[in-house]
């Protein structure tokens, strides 16, 4: 009866809409059985509601009905772990809200190092990439940003020029330590990435100490084809870009 109790203190706790699990409930192995059957009560009270196997979420009431999660809340227990987060939305759904892509996916992406992702919940439909690098909080927005620089080739319904644009414009909007992380893990992208990355970063005038490091990294004997002009990127050339 205790664990019950625990659980019901603990799911009051989190705010309404929210989506949770047995990891965010702290809830061993050994004791799932007790806790899906005080769960299950839980249910039936109506205090709390079933998204998926072992996901549950606090109703909210308003006058227009009941709430449901949102599209992140319905997310989250798959970009999490015990609390961390261990993955991150890639691919053509994260390129639309990055503003490369008026196209939306049916299907979305969902990169990790370790943890392999397939998600079949009516609406929401995810298949499972996997991440250059261990996924943290620090990162997971690098990474998605560096992913788009790799893709640029395959992102929907926008000519590589256009994103190289737009790509400038969200690159020079970072800060100083955000370009710092941005250099630190495109060195685990492809060489084409780090390329493209360099003449992007060059163009907009960085002049950070890393990007000798992300120079240095790139044979001089191997070129990238972009199909990019010299007045779309100036300075393609001192990439090795064609």
């Amino acid at each position: 009866m205790a664990l019950a109790t625990d659980i019901r203190e603990r799911v009051n706790t989190f705010p309404k809409g929210r989506t949770f699990g047995y990891d965010d409930l702290r809830i061993a192995k050994e004791d799932y059985i007790t806790a899906a059957k005080a769960l299950e009560r839980l249910q039936k009270s109506g205090l709390i509601k079933k998204v998926s196997r072992g996901v549950f979420y606090i109703p909210e009431q308003t006058v227009f009905g009941e709430l449901k999660p949102d599209y992140s809340e319905l997310l989250r227990p798959y970009l999490f772990e015990n609390g961390k987060r261990v993955a991150y939305e890639t691919g053509t759904s994260l390129y639309n809200r990055l503003g490369l892509t008026t196209q939306m996916a049916f299907r979305i992406k969902i990169a990790s190092r370790r943890k392999r992702v397939s998600v079949r919940r009516g609406a929401l439909q995810a298949d499972s990439v996997k991440s250059y690098a261990e996924v943290t909080d620090r990162n997971y927005e690098t990474l998605g940003l560096l992913d788009a620089f790799k893709d640029i080739k395959r992102i929907p319904d926008y000519p590589i020029s256009q994103a190289i644009r737009r790509l400038s414009t969200i690159v020079k909007e970072l800060n100083e330590k955000q370009t710092g992380v941005l250099l630190e893990y495109a060195l685990v992208y492809p060489p084409r990435v780090r390329a493209l990355l360099g003449a992007v970063l060059e163009n907009i005038g960085t002049s950070k100490k890393g990007m000798e490091q992300l120079k240095q990294s790139l044979n001089p004997l191997t070129t990238f084809k972009f199909g990019l002009k010299e007045t779309e990127l100036p300075t393609k050339s001192n990439w090795y870009i064609e």
